[in-house]
């Protein structure tokens, strides 16, 4: 079909996107997309027009969002990434410092960052490198132990963030200090330690002349360039120790060439993190670029997977332990345990090999934490899908689909829809949510290698999964409800929908079929079997309850459809002989007297009937539900024509 023919609102939907496009090619202000629209007013246009601009608007501009988002998350891991890139080629402490809290000014977005160190000598802290200072008596600033928000820091080594920093408490306010601050115009002050083991050295600060809440994501990335920042002034300190050891013994040629070949290798696996870094790499990569330069073995385990004293020793320390033959050495983000990377059956280890451990371990911490921040944004986006679909917030059939390719779903083929809810009760509300979060996490995780989607929903977890070839919905919740449940290691009880299709079309089942899915979940519930998964046709005639479109057709088609075909097919009496068997008390000699047949007849007929239906037929549970059907097929063939 030419674009002439196509139907106009069509027309209009796909050339209301081309304004917004030529803006999110050259990357406009968020004031601009409201231009297109406003023209559009302004010269009178039609208002399905202008309708499908504001459409069009609102798309871009989640775009323009979900795109300005990854930058930020790109540039903050790029500038992470250069720094300890900077950090692996350390010639001059000062420049380091200085490219560390240039980076977190820049990235953060404030007026200014600055960096104070410890002074053992004289009892005091002193501002050791500025950004975006215009205060001489601010910059020369020393102040005494315990006082201003850097003394709360250190005192505690915590973060501490304050909106306004003259009205804030918390801490110990001094003339200097206050002076100081009040000559640099500064009101929001985010504050974080600076520390070598468990000692806290200095403070990395982040502040704004106007009044700021700091999010938890900028809290994060200022602590990990403070912990990049304490990297580089160990590594400072060190240097000087070696180069203070090789004046006193006099033997510094000598050491050198005893060295030379130690920092050769540290110097290339610096250089083979860095280019597995950029190439995409993974945590096993790096231990085997590690291996290789060590001439050893070394392995990433995860938490627990490795003596818990030693990894905690390593924890407190910064710096890798040996344990047995082994060396250890943590990976941490933060107050958060990753895992370790452990060196197997290397007893002695050169002081340098082991700080190449030690970064390679902080390099696998920057991995892990890029690759949880990749996941978490894609479960997010699967999640707000469901989410939408659930509630029909958007009904656009193209934008679901194009939302659903994304994410590599497809709508329009036969989906069920899983209500899953954990079955154990937590000691405490703690407990409780971290059960939920486990169940979540894991249903995310499932969703994702199926190609469907999953979302948090009324204290439990939703998820859409695709029917697969062979499938029924009640194999696909019992074997959803098994693999959640190990994931979790908790009874996981999942309650399916019948299978639903062309979801795009029609967003509105979902719902419906979400209801049908919780209310299987609370049958199992009622009848003891928490732990398992079920459908409504597994239910019998109570299904007919349970499904959300009370299926009379299909559940008399699974009961007794093979009768009332054979009697269509054969034009036989089999569905009337039925009904009078069971109204005569299921008696043969009372059937053929209200028949009118010879009982040889009757038992030839119910011979057939049981060929048919199965020789459990005429069990309680069946026969109740044989009567059912009967009653409905009799009940839907007597209804107007």
């Amino acid at each position: 079909m030419s674009r002439d023919h196509l139907p106009s609102a069509e027309r209009s939907a796909d050339s209301a996107e081309a304004p917004f496009l030529e803006l999110l090619a050259r990357g406009a202000t968020a004031d601009a997309y409201e231009q297109p629209v406003l023209l559009a007013r302004a010269e009178g246009l039609p208002a399905e027009r202008v309708a499908a601009l504001e459409q069009a608007k609102l798309l871009a501009l989640r775009v323009r969002t979900e795109i300005e988002g990854r930058r930020r998350r790109e540039a903050e891991l790029s500038a992470l990434f250069e720094t300890a890139h900077d950090l692996a080629g350390l010639r001059d402490l000062d420049a380091v410092l200085q490219a560390i809290v240039q980076r977190a000014r820049s990235l953060l977005g404030t007026d200014i960052a600055y960096l104070s160190l410890n002074d053992a000598s004289r009892g005091d802290t002193y501002m050791r490198v500025t950004e975006g200072s215009v205060a001489a008596r601010f910059q020369q600033l020393r102040l005494g132990m315990g006082e201003g928000l850097g003394g709360l820091v250190a005192q505690t080594a915590r973060p501490y963030v304050t909106d306004d920093y003259f009205k804030d408490e918390r801490f110990q306010h001094t003339r200097t200090i206050d002076a100081g601050v009040q000559d640099e115009g500064l009101v929001a002050i985010l504050g974080v330690p600076l520390m070598i083991g468990p000692q806290v050295i200095g403070v990395l600060f982040a502040a704004d002349r106007r009044a700021r809440v700091f999010e938890r994501e900028q809290i994060a990335l200022l602590g990990s360039f403070a912990a990049l920042a304490a990297a580089a002034i160990d590594t400072a300190n060190s240097l000087a120790e070696t180069r203070s050891a090789l004046d006193r013994l006099g033997r510094a040629n000598e050491i050198i060439r005893d060295r030379s070949g130690v920092i050769e290798r540290a110097s290339d696996v610096h250089d083979r993190l860095t280019e597995l870094v950029l190439r995409g790499g993974g945590v096993h990569d790096v231990a085997a670029a590690v291996s290789e330069v060590l001439d050893g073995t070394v392995e990433f385990a995860e938490p627990g997977g490795t003596p818990a004293m030693a990894v905690e020793a390593a924890r407190a320390e910064g710096h890798a332990v040996r344990h047995g033959d082994d060396w250890v050495a943590a990976v941490a983000a933060g107050g958060e345990l990753l895992g370790a990377l452990v060196l197997r059956g290397h007893p002695g280890l050169d002081p340098v090999d082991q700080r190449t451990l030690e970064r390679a371990a902080m390099v696998t911490s920057l991995l892990l934490l890029a690759r949880r921040s990749a996941s978490e944004a894609e479960q997010r986006v699967r999640g707000e899908l469901l989410d939408d679909l659930l509630d029909s917030r958007d009904r656009d059939p193209r934008l679901l689909r194009e939302r659903a390719a994304r994410l590599h779903a497809d709508l329009d083929g036969p989906h069920v829809v899983l209500a899953a809810r954990l079955d154990v009760t937590a000691a405490d509300a703690d407990q409780e949510a971290g059960a939920r979060r486990r169940l979540w996490s894991a249903a995310s995780h499932l969703a994702t290698t199926r190609h469907g989607l999953a979302a948090a929903r009324d204290g439990g977890t939703v998820l859409l999964l695709p029917l697969g070839p062979g499938d029924t919905a009640t194999t696909l919740a019992r074997r959803t409800a098994k693999e959640l449940g190990i994931a979790v290691h908790e009874a996981v009880t999942v309650g399916a929908s019948a299978p639903v299709d062309r979801l795009a079309a029609h967003p509105e089942a979902v719902a419906s079929a979400y209801a049908e899915g919780q209310r299987c979940l609370e049958a199992l519930r009622l009848l003891g079997r928490a732990g398992d998964g079920a459908a409504a046709e597994d239910f019998g005639f109570l299904g007919l309850l349970l499904a959300g479109d009370r299926d009379i057709a299909g559940f008399v088609g699974r009961t007794i459809g093979g009768v009332v075909t054979y009697d269509e097919r054969r034009g036989t009496d089999l569905l009337r002989t039925l009904d009078a068997y069971f109204a005569s008390g299921m008696s043969p000699a009372r059937t053929k007297d209200a028949l009118h047949v010879h009982v040889n007849t009757v038992a030839q007929r119910l011979e057939r009937v049981g060929r048919l239906l199965g020789d459990d037929w005429q069990s309680p549970a069946r026969t109740l539900e044989i009567q059912l059907a009967l009653r409905l097929h009799r009940l839907s063939s007597d209804g107007p024509h």
